[in-house]
């Protein structure tokens, strides 16, 4: 379901992609973050990490009464604080969507799908 604006010039239809996208780019500028993982893990439980083109598919976005929630399946990096990293996603993704596309967003759900560790 899109989340539709409306104003004195006339309504403007968001669809749940597009919020989607924006709070996967939003996300990946925070410190600690690895990528988006698949909402759909593969059988053997392995987290496939999403390339920049497809970060809404670990995304999953609902709108209740005016108001989004956010499901996001993350990957963060080995040493940094798993908690810490998702509170920093939580903020980055609720302050880009309120102040880039006026949404009222309700709750940002992180779920952590995997730690990876940097190659040297």
């Amino acid at each position: 379901m899109a989340i539709e604006l409306i104003n004195k010039t006339g309504k403007i239809h968001i669809e749940n992609d597009v919020i989607g996208t924006v709070a996967g780019i939003a996300a990946m500028e925070v410190f600690g973050l690895v990528g988006m993982a698949s909402r759909k893990q593969l059988k053997d439980g392995i987290a496939e990490l999403l390339k920049k083109e497809n970060l809404s598919k670990g995304i999953e976005v609902r709108t209740e009464d005016e108001e989004v929630i956010i499901d996001m399946y993350i990957i963060v990096s080995y040493g940094t604080r798993i908690s810490e990293v998702a509170h920093n996603v939580q903020q980055k993704v609720i302050y880009t969507l309120e102040n880039t596309i006026g949404v009222k967003v309700s709750k940002v759900n992180v779920i952590v799908q995997g730690v990876r560790v940097s190659q040297v």
